[in-house]
């Protein structure tokens, strides 16, 4: 599952074994991570991205069970900084992100070039004409919780991250929310892996869909999706 679903997706699988007797073991890691290990033959019976566009990576391929890819949540992008010492917002995302850098201070992402959460940070400073100029400075992650941890460090002083990440530390706190109309729609699908395609899989990701599944997501900061 992919990293920022830690804690909603835990908190569902407990949930889940309660009920069913069905133990889950769960990886967590980027979503184009997890996606690259099912294609090399990792198992696995359900997975969860925090983007669409890794799982259709996968649906091209045929690694996913046909017709099972469904939405489980939705998130937010905020600009996250120290809780300790935030610095001024300006009067846009834009001015609050050179206000917090400075001239020379890096800014904390998932890689762009793989991570979900900066995928969607590179959309949202290419929205504000600002990618030539901050991609040279972007201290990049394996992750979007390695943003946070750089962010928590001291090593970067804003990180563009999930809303749902800050309830993981006491130390980083919103700097300013992310307008939704500067990135794609972030959303969390989830399917049945084709090679792991077993009633106890289905039944995980009914689960996850259903009433308790969604209190998980919504209980860890989620939005439902739409």
């Amino acid at each position: 599952a992919a990293a920022s679903t830690t804690e909603a997706v835990s908190a569902a699988a407990e949930v889940f074994t309660s009920q069913t007797g069905i133990k889950v073991v769960i990886s967590f890691a980027s979503s184009s991570s997890l996606a690259k290990q099912i294609e090399h033959g990792a198992p696995a019976g359900v997975h969860i991205s925090a983007n669409p566009a890794w799982m259709q990576y996968l649906e091209e391929r045929g690694l996913l069970a046909s017709g099972s890819q469904r939405l489980v949540a939705a998130n937010q992008l905020v600009l996250a900084t120290s809780s300790e010492n935030p610095p001024e917002t300006g009067s846009d995302v834009a001015e609050t992100l050179f206000i917090a850098l400075g001239d020379d201070d890096r800014l904390a992402v998932g890689d762009p070039a793989h991570v979900p959460a900066g995928l969607y940070a590179r959309q949202m400073l290419e929205a504000l004409g600002l990618w030539a100029e901050l991609e040279p400075r972007l201290a990049r992650a394996a992750d979007v919780r390695g943003a946070l941890a750089l962010v928590e460090r001291g090593e970067a002083p804003v990180g563009i991250v999930y809303l749902t990440d800050l309830s993981v530390s006491e130390r980083v706190t919103v700097l300013e929310l992310v307008p939704a109309d500067l990135h794609e729609p972030i959303l969390y699908p989830a399917a049945v892996v084709a090679a792991g395609d077993r009633p106890e899989a289905r039944a995980f990701l009914e689960f996850l869909v259903g009433p308790m599944g969604r209190q998980a997501f919504t209980d860890n900061g989620f939005l439902p999706p739409p």
